[in-house]
């Protein structure tokens, strides 16, 4: 067996093969492409000198089509654990430079390990895909392996948190568990997604289309809905992975870290005592009321160009993790869609999973109208957002600035949905459906028989505006526990946030609900 020395020289050697990965030309022409290596990328991703690798040496056992003879260095995919901005967690990164990165049994049990070890700890667990799919010659043996992959994604769900980067081609069977993960980022114009490729699409329906239109970064941010981030570049991906995770506790018994912001939590914002324009129909930007609230204007938003109607966002309030939930009024009025409804939904369970307190802004004032939306389910939808408020049980605060009506003001997290503070401007209008529309119903026969119909209308609108179009009705009733001046925002939503953060609530004990998916 050889002595001391030469074990240890064996040891090093076996190392340096491993950490070539798929050898200098492979390498070089990765980087070549704007990519970066998979070892690359953990390094990266870990503090400097914390990651430690495990599994280095696992290889693949297959025998068919001569592959006994093919050498694949860590069987594709590096594996292990590390410390992100000094917090624990556990990666792995698949190594297109070692045989496409593609995935076989031991591949697979590698990043199981991994996922295992991540759910047992209870720290965060961060894939970096990069991958041709599965390894073909190994048949059955990889999709088995895919299959146990999905199966721990659904175990982990709701525990730790699961983020996924795309940072190359993934196709196929290998997209399902990117999906299953929490956050899914992607870069542009080096990553792609989809079930069938455009070579099966043009063979099958005789489409032609591309790579990126069908699958690439913006396609997904845009369109699907299957990306939460579009980033510049691998480097840029990796920094937003480390920006997001600053948010988050490490699972879901703990709450998120408090990080000071050097905010004043008293701090008043003048400028929302005008931001919201005289004439009902126009617009004005939400993401300016979000910034004058929260700690340093500093928020991160996922889906920033999917249903762009509604804003989800992280922030801080005085130091501690909120989720903010948004209607936009410069988008579609701000109205309630389909996509907009399973935006809020998903990010809805994501904070109640993790113990983050929600506050939602509401300026909405209705359902987007039309037969499309109705036709492809506009119901179902919009009962994910009312279930989801119902179900979260974390603090959650309600801030109407404007527009409140009808179904729209239950599905923005009501007093009814269990919202435990909620607060509106003077600007808020809180009522059944807008003024000109309630007239139109209620003073409909009188309108008509009028000798001059349009006053009379304008008379009705103004006596239902006098009555409804302001939140004092609602706040007579209790649905409205203060009515505050905007300037004063911030310091009403920290002392609401800082009262309620010990609150605990226990729901009936049940197996799992049935959400209408």
């Amino acid at each position: 067996m050889g002595n001391v020395k030469d074990k240890i020289k064996d040891l090093k050697d076996r190392e340096a093969k491993a950490l070539m990965m798929g050898g200098e030309k492979a390498v070089a022409k990765q980087r070549k492409d704007g990519r970066l290596t998979a070892r690359d990328r953990l390094n990266l991703l870990f503090d400097p000198g914390t990651f430690r690798e495990i599994d280095m040496f696992v290889t693949h056992r297959c025998v068919n089509f001569d592959m006994e003879k093919v050498e694949i260095p860590a069987d594709g995919v590096i594996t292990g654990h590390g410390l992100i901005d000094k917090r624990p967690a556990f990666a792995f990164s698949q190594d297109f430079t070692a045989r496409a990165g593609s995935l076989g049994e031991m591949h697979a049990k590698k990043i199981c390990k991994v996922m295992d070890l991540a759910l047992k700890a209870g720290v965060p667990c961060i894939g970096l895909n990069d991958s041709g799919g599965a390894r073909i010659q190994e048949g059955v043996d990889a999709l088995s392996g895919y299959g146990q992959i999905f199966y721990r994604n659904s175990l982990a769900s709701g525990v730790i948190p699961q983020i996924s980067a795309i940072m190359g081609p993934t196709a196929g069977g290998a997209v399902y568990s990117p999906a299953m993960t929490d956050f899914v980022f992607m870069v542009k114009n080096t990553s792609y997604m989809f079930i069938t490729g455009p070579d099966v699409i043009k063979s099958v329906t005789g489409e032609q289309i591309s790579f990126e239109e069908l699958g690439g970064a913006m396609t997904h941010n845009e369109k699907s809905g299957v990306a939460h981030f579009a980033c510049e570049n691998d480097t840029d991906t990796i920094m937003n992975i480390k920006k997001l995770l600053s948010y988050l506790p490490a699972n879901n018994m703990e709450d998120p870290p408090i990080i000071p912001a050097g905010d004043d939590p008293g701090r008043l914002a003048p400028q929302l005592d005008k931001i919201i324009p005289e004439n009902a129909n126009q617009s004005y930007d939400m993401k300016e009321v979000i910034k004058a609230i929260v700690d340093n204007g500093e928020f991160f938003e996922p889906h920033l160009y999917y249903a762009r109607n509604i804003i989800i966002c992280f922030a801080r309030l005085n130091g501690r993790t909120i989720g903010i939930i948004a209607n936009q009024p410069n988008e579609k009025a701000g109205c309630l869609d389909i996509n907009a409804s399973d935006k809020a939904t998903r990010f809805i369970r994501f904070c109640d999973s993790f113990n983050i307190p929600l506050l939602t802004i509401a300026d909405v004032p209705g359902y987007l109208p039309g037969s499309d939306q109705e036709w492809s389910g506009i119901i179902r939808h919009g009962a994910k957002l009312l279930w989801s408020y119902s179900e979260a049980t974390v603090p959650k605060i309600l801030l109407v600035t404007r527009k409140d009506y009808g179904g729209s003001y239950l599905a923005m997290c009501s007093k009814d949905l269990g919202a435990d503070m909620a607060f509106a401007w003077p600007t808020a209008e809180i009522a059944v459906m807008g003024a000109g529309g309630a007239a139109n119903v209620i003073h409909r026969k009188e309108i008509n028989e009028a000798k001059d119909p349009v006053e009379k209308r304008k008379e009705k609108i103004k006596e239902y505006e006098d009555l409804f179009s302001n939140p004092y009705c609602a706040a007579t009733r209790g649905y409205i526990d203060a009515v505050i001046m905007p300037s004063s925002t911030r310091p009403r939503l920290i002392d609401a946030l800082e009262i309620m953060c010990t609150k605990r609530e226990i729901r009936p004990s049940k197996k799992h609900g049935n959400i209408p998916l």
